[in-house]
């Protein structure tokens, strides 16, 4: 009796040394990357205790989990990143430890943090590493780096009057934040990044406006970290995309939110607030509006630039509005109000434009649709385009072509007479005419006055092939005449920049009363004749560099290859317009 009741007590201490041992558990292993860093997510039973240190030739990070057993599959290979290679498991230094090693290409110093679980229960315990990339720069960093680079070297050789708007556009969550989730798990994050991808793309076609993506990828980036973006590459609007959600699958419908700093007065507002902070608390970090002490917030208070920009938000977030409205169903017809993070930039107009409700049933198969999805974008799109036209700021290209009688150009070093006449969307033969001009010559420091000079601007209409446009080379050599079929969704200053003519010319040759054009009439419009070079893309080129050197613009390149992004590849064959 007294035998088995030791053999019991041994048992049950064995017992309690196990559960001692292993009071942890290494659940899961999530891995993302972004340009900046790799975020590694470490899903715990409870709070980790664990101890950390960096090992050399070759580089490795290596972390003790204390009291924890391991319930996931390793090793982990790791792609897409430019500092992480391998996550695996190693000989643990004592019983009940769980050692995990980092391989990584580089030295780096990480940051870890712990996070305790959501409040609605959706992510437990977890410890994160954010790995920097280091000295290492991605292929996304050399390709962002050479436009900037080459963005640079342009604006210094441009007169002024010539900038671009640049406005940053915003995905909502992204990464370990999936924001809100719909009843088929489809997530907010991907929504927010197919919408944001199409807006810029038609941000990117406008001339004079350029698009900054605060993330090109599933990863996530901190609220303040946003305004960071945009204010960096001096943006001056910034649009967040989301897609709301909601304790009840009822609500529907689209809605344009600005800043207030008091707190939201309706309950969607108040859960808008809240989810915010739920994405924080996904991704890490304190939300910007729980620290009193942020300088963009304190400086708020007093810099009268932030009623400004208030002010300027609103006003677009109206033109959006007006815009969503025929292509959605409107949760709100006028702009709210709530203290959202990502809107605090005192500087910089901004607004979040929740695309709908996709905890809605039909509202998610439709923010899910790519149709919608290009209709939302075009919305927004046209809300941006139809503000900065009417109140272009100045110094910009959109401000320049308001001038009466055109605008002024001063000749740099390297620039040619078609390469102007693309960039202001003009013809070499109306700029020879508007200067008296005997020769394409021209030279530094030389002012050419740039007559009817035109905005091209994104359309989503269908790209109809001009099949009914007959060319018959003319007699004169500087120019050639093309006869264009106007076709349904034409006006005269589409026709115009299509042929990188002015509207004005093309009521000369076609002999034209007013600019209202019909479907079906026949236009003689008169170009300037053009030789095509060909030009095979080398490493290291980007097409910024490829136009510089051959004095035409990056929409004409784009438009000739019919190009949908700025990205190439080496031995890519390009078209290159010359006049």
């Amino acid at each position: 009796m007294a035998l088995r009741t030791y053999a019991n007590l041994l048992i049950l201490g064995v017992g309690l040394v196990s559960s001692t041992a292993f009071a942890n558990e290494l659940k899961g292993v999530r891995v993302w990357p972004a340009p900046d860093e790799t975020r590694v997510v470490l899903d715990m039973q409870s709070q980790a205790d664990y101890s950390q240190f960096m090992l050399s030739n070759p580089s490795r990070l290596v972390i003790d989990l204390n009291k924890t057993s391991l319930k996931t599959k390793l090793p982990i290979t790791v792609a897409k990143s430019e500092i992480l290679t391998t996550i695996r498991s190693s000989n643990a230094p004592e019983k009940g430890t769980t050692r995990l090693v980092f391989e990584l290409k580089r030295t780096t110093k990480p940051t870890i943090f712990s996070l305790s679980p959501t409040p609605d229960g959706s992510y437990g315990y977890r410890l994160v590493m954010d790995l920097p990339n280091g000295s290492g720069v991605g292929a996304v960093d050399k390709e962002e780096q050479a436009e900037e680079t080459a963005t640079e070297n342009n604006l210094a050789k441009l007169p002024s009057g010539t900038a671009d708007i640049v406005v940053a556009v915003d995905a909502g969550h992204g990464g370990d934040d999936p924001g809100s989730i719909g009843p088929t798990h489809k997530y907010e994050k991907n929504v927010t990044l197919a919408v944001a991808r199409k807006l810029a793309a038609k941000i990117n076609a406008t001339t004079g406006m350029r698009a900054v993506m605060t993330r090109r990828g599933d990863y996530y980036v901190g609220l303040s970290k946003r305004s960071e973006i945009a204010r960096k590459n001096k943006a001056l609007l910034l649009v967040s995309i989301h897609a709301d959600g909601f304790s009840s699958p009822k609500p529907r419908g689209a809605s344009v939110w600005v800043l207030n700093t008091r707190r939201a007065n309706t309950e969607i507002g108040r859960w808008l607030e809240q989810s915010e902070k739920q994405s924080e608390l996904l991704g890490g970090g304190d939300v910007l509006s729980s620290n009193p002490k942020d300088k963009y917030l304190g400086r708020a208070v007093l810099d009268l630039q932030f009623s400004y920009s208030q002010k300027e938000g609103y006003d677009v977030a109206k033109r959006v509005l007006a815009n969503l409205r025929h292509i959605a169903r409107l949760h709100k017809t006028v702009p709210q109000y709530a203290s959202l993070a990502v809107l605090k930039s005192p500087d910089i107009p901004s607004l979040l434009v929740e695309t709908g409700f996709i905890t809605n049933p039909i509202e998610e198969r439709e923010l899910t649709s790519n149709a919608h999805q290009n209709q939302l974008a075009n919305a927004v799109y046209k809300g941006i385009l139809q503000y900065f036209t009417a109140h272009p700021p100045e110094g910009t290209l959109f401000a320049s072509r308001l001038k009466a009688g055109g605008m002024k150009h001063k000749v740099t070093s390297g620039q040619t007479l078609s390469g102007i006449a693309a960039k202001y969307g003009s013809s070499m033969a109306a700029i020879k005419a508007a200067n008296n001009l005997k020769s394409n010559s021209v030279n530094i420091g030389q002012v050419l006055v740039i007559p009817g000079s035109g905005i091209t601007t994104a359309t989503t209409a269908p790209v109809v092939k001009t099949a009914a446009a007959k060319v018959v080379t003319n007699h004169a050599p500087a120019t050639r005449i093309v006869w264009h079929t106007v076709t349904r969704g034409e006006y005269l200053g589409k026709i115009a920049a299509k042929y990188g003519v002015t509207m004005s010319s093309i009521r000369q040759t076609s002999h034209l009363k007013s600019d209202k054009v019909m479907v079906g009439q026949k236009l003689k419009i008169a170009v300037a004749a053009t030789k095509v070079e060909r030009h095979k893309v080398r490493r290291g080129e980007f097409l910024s560099k490829i136009a510089a050197k051959y004095g035409v613009s990056v929409a004409t390149i784009r438009d000739a290859n019919k190009l949908r992004s700025d990205k190439l590849a080496v031995g890519q064959t390009l078209i290159i317009p010359r006049s």
